[in-house]
């Protein structure tokens, strides 16, 4: 026939393709160049067309950290709740570590979603379920803070990567720091440690995360209250 031409069929535009795309783009790249622009041109539509499925860019990272919580383990079906809380928040960190700048976005949220509710309300219920009582369990999701969504917010943030100092600056800092120098100069565990080359991450946030939990478990046993 003549004239006729074939017209590629493109999978249509849906807001979880649009927040998928965003993750893959995120991953890629940073979030740090993450643009509406840039995301369209991933996509092969114009800008206008990702203001159909998200309002703006803070709605997309909402929705991109949705996509990321959807990614989370459910609940272990049996087993005691701390072994059951532990695997689910290593789950939740697992994610964490395959997209990178998920905590930063995680951090500069004020309003979490309603699938990031949905989330911490089960974790809630995993606590009260356990045998937790609501006072105990309020005191709990304080003391596990961001390490719920698989991240700790260290005190302060990596260092620059910087020359080791000589020895004479060294020696003023030993002498100055004690402590610091004791802790700092033990032999090296990860080097891409968010916290410095001497400690290993992974060690790290299990070792928080068990002295939690054992903590926890010692408080519901004795029948803990607030004064």
């Amino acid at each position: 026939m003549i004239g006729m031409t074939q017209q590629v069929r493109r999978a249509p535009l849906t807001r979880d393709r649009v927040l998928r795309a965003a993750v893959t783009l995120a991953d890629a790249t940073g979030i740090d160049a993450l643009s509406m622009r840039k995301l369209a041109q991933t996509l092969g539509v114009v800008p206008m067309a990702l203001y159909k499925h998200v309002a703006n860019k803070e709605e997309l990272l909402d929705g991109m950290l949705d996509v990321l919580v959807g990614e989370i383990d459910p609940p272990a079906a049996a087993g005691d709740w701390r072994t059951a809380v532990r695997q689910r928040i290593l789950s939740a960190r697992q994610v964490l570590l395959h997209h990178p700048w998920a905590s930063r976005v995680i951090e500069s949220r004020t309003v979490p979603t309603p699938v990031v509710l949905a989330y911490m309300d089960s974790m809630i219920g995993m606590f009260r379920t356990g045998g937790l009582s609501v006072d105990l369990t309020h005191h709990v999701m304080h003391a596990m803070g961001s390490r719920i969504l698989g991240f700790s917010q260290e005190l302060f943030g990596a260092p620059p990567s910087a020359p080791p100092p000589d020895a004479e600056i060294a020696r003023q800092m030993a002498g100055r720091y004690p402590y610091i120098t004791e802790i700092t100069t033990r032999v090296a565990h990860d080097e891409a440690s968010v916290v410095g080359s001497g400690c290993d991450d992974q060690f790290e946030f299990e070792f928080s995360l068990d002295l939690l939990l054992d903590g926890i478990e010692g408080l519901r046993l004795r029948g803990w209250t607030p004064r």
